[in-house]
């Protein structure tokens, strides 16, 4: 056997065809094949030891089998894997991002927001899975409907710098339209509890929005299992 060449067990065309992902996507259609399937057809081939369906079993078993956790990581991060060179590892990071990026698409088409869930399912796109903390906004008219979303900052893993001139501005400066805003930021910790700066900061900018007859509807705390809603518990005053 030439070094290079798998074993006959190994090799996915050797596969009985019922078997193997490509085909099994063909037959019974995308969401019939597995995740580590999926990822297969991505890879393209395997290793020398390994078919390219155990290469991608191997990836995630490296991150609980959790699909967020794999959208963390960079073109460096997996390329650390066994199996997956610079060209694979991009191929992985530009299927998760097209993901997103349809996920955003949905979003722009403009909605009324009439709780905290409509806040939290539209900034999914922007705020699930990252490992640093932002800050947003999301502007609305007197209809409540989204007129745009936007970032105000970006920041470390515990923290970033909001100043309430940068949030009025980009408000004041989009579109006369603007009669109400909804703050946004993650806490990638998953820890939903706001922080004392958390609630002095939402003072504050609901003070200054009262002066400039845009008003603060509410501040949501993200994270990827849920959120907190200062409107819901009376911390928007």
């Amino acid at each position: 056997m030439e070094e290079n060449e798998l074993p006959k067990s190994l090799r996915i065309t050797d596969w009985a065809e019922d078997d193997r992902p490509r085909e099994k996507l063909l037959r019974l259609g995308a969401k019939a094949v597995s995740d580590a399937e999926l990822i297969a057809i991505l890879l393209g081939s395997g290793t020398k030891s390994m078919t390219a369906v155990d290469v991608a079993k191997l990836l995630l078993s490296n991150v609980n089998n959790d699909l967020h956790e794999l959208a963390r990581k960079g073109v460096a991060d997996l390329r650390k894997f066994k199996g997956i060179g610079e060209a694979r590892a991009i191929t992985i990071v530009a299927a998760l991002e097209l993901s997103r990026r349809r996920d955003a698409q949905k979003a722009e088409e403009k909605f009324a927001i009439k709780s905290a869930e409509d806040v939290y399912v539209l900034m999914k796109q922007e705020l699930m899975d990252l490992p640093n903390e932002e800050f947003w906004i999301i502007l609305l008219n007197r209809a409540n409907r989204v007129l745009k979303i936007d970032r105000i900052s970006s920041g470390g893993v515990s923290g970033t710098v909001v100043d309430a001139k940068d949030i009025f501005y980009k408000a004041i400066t989009y579109h006369q339209r603007v009669s109400g805003i909804i703050l946004v930021h993650n806490h990638p910790s998953g820890n939903l509890k706001p922080s004392q700066a958390d609630i002095d900061l939402t003072r504050r900018i609901k003070e200054a929005g009262k002066i400039l007859e845009i008003s603060v509807l509410d501040h949501l705390i993200f994270a990827n299992q849920g959120y907190f809603s200062f409107a819901q518990e009376g911390l928007v005053f």
